[in-house]
């Protein structure tokens, strides 16, 4: 598959290809953030998807690789990307993850096993799912389900939409 490859390292983006859904499928607005380590190299990238407006994400999708530090997380503890949907919505209220399940979905012709998070906040929708390059995709939506069809919205973006001058 082609979201699966592996491209060669470069200082100015990930060396990873990023699944998400393609901006031009998006009705609002996009912002993406690049997690760098201290050698340059990418630690992660992560999508906001705004349909409020400019008052908050409605989503956020997660590509972090293996050896991630964001990946690392304690018993209860709600991923990143989660924490970030709470930042850009301005919540505070402390938020922690209560059960996960394990349940098989369709992407394309290949199989996932997702995972679904279930969070202590009720509005939080979170879901994640491993890719076979080791990289860690996770959505958490704001007060809108995830259903089986935002799997077929996922897609790898090209290279160039990381890419600094």
């Amino acid at each position: 598959m082609s979201f699966l490859r592996r491209r060669s390292a470069t200082p100015t983006g990930p060396d990873f290809d990023v699944l998400a859904m393609d901006p031009g499928d998006w009705p609002g607005d996009l912002g993406a953030g690049l997690l760098p380590a201290p050698d340059g190299s990418c630690q992660g990238v992560f999508l906001r998807y705004d349909l409020f407006g400019g008052r908050g994400p409605a989503m956020i999708i997660g590509n972090m690789p293996e050896g991630s530090p964001v990946r690392e997380l304690d018993e209860g503890q709600v991923p990143f990307e989660v924490t970030q949907l709470l930042l850009a919505l301005g919540n505070d209220e402390p938020v922690e993850v209560l059960e996960t399940e394990d349940i098989p979905v369709m992407h394309e012709d290949n199989l996932l096993i997702v995972r679904r998070i279930k969070c202590s906040e009720g509005r939080i929708s979170c879901t994640q799912f491993d890719r076979s390059d080791g990289v860690l995709v996770t959505i958490a939506s704001w007060d809108r389900p995830i259903t089986d069809e935002l799997y077929q919205l996922l897609k790898p973006l090209p290279a160039e939409m990381f890419q600094t001058a």
